[in-house]
């Protein structure tokens, strides 16, 4: 009878692992497996964000003729999911970049660049002529700072999640804050228990 079990066992997991495939997908399609925060709720908010700080009319006015330089703090994650707000932060410096209004100075690098610019300062190993020159860095006008929160609501077998990403832009020198956008997602999923 072992033998017997052994051998349905075995014979079951060959078929379903010879039945799995992995298929490649759009990126920007929506996905619709969990209400989970996922890859759309990512493409929505930066897409939103973007849109929102480019059109605000004083943002156009401080961007028509230069290209002021900012950075990204930690987006607080105010949910209880693991969500990875870098992702997130990431797309939205990438679209501001490309959009050739802005620039940013990267604090997530700070140490690795010191220690860089000490070995060609110190190290003998560089060429004077050609080793950059510590303290002309260019500092931050303006700093990008935010949350992510969430509210969950369960009844039965019905779940409902409420996403809010807020972005603020303030001014470093003056503290005040030029700009603030807001997205707001909502998920829903009825029936069945996994994946809820």
């Amino acid at each position: 009878m072992k033998k017997v079990w052994l051998a349905a066992v075995l014979a079951l997991a060959s078929v379903i692992s010879g039945c799995a495939s992995v298929e490649y997908g759009d990126a920007t399609a929506s996905e619709t497996v969990t209400t989970g925060f996922g890859s759309t709720d990512l493409q929505m908010i930066a897409s939103k964000m973007v849109d929102d700080v480019l059109a605000f009319p004083p943002v156009v006015q401080i961007t028509a003729q230069r290209r002021p330089v900012m950075f990204v703090d930690r987006i607080k994650n105010k949910t209880t999911e693991h969500i990875d707000l870098e992702s997130v932060t990431d797309t939205i410096e990438s679209k501001l970049i490309n959009s050739g209004k802005f620039r940013f100075v990267d604090m997530s690098v700070v140490d690795r660049v010191r220690q860089q610019l000490e070995y060609q300062r110190d190290s003998g190993m560089v060429d004077d002529q050609q080793a950059m020159v510590m303290g002309r860095q260019i500092g931050a006008e303006y700093m990008l700072y935010g949350n992510m929160s969430s509210i969950v609501k369960r009844d039965g077998n019905t779940k409902d999640v409420y996403y809010k990403f807020t972005l603020k832009m303030l001014h470093l020198e003056t503290g005040i804050i030029e700009w603030s956008g807001e997205k707001e997602i909502r998920k829903s999923k009825k029936g069945g228990w996994i994946g809820l």
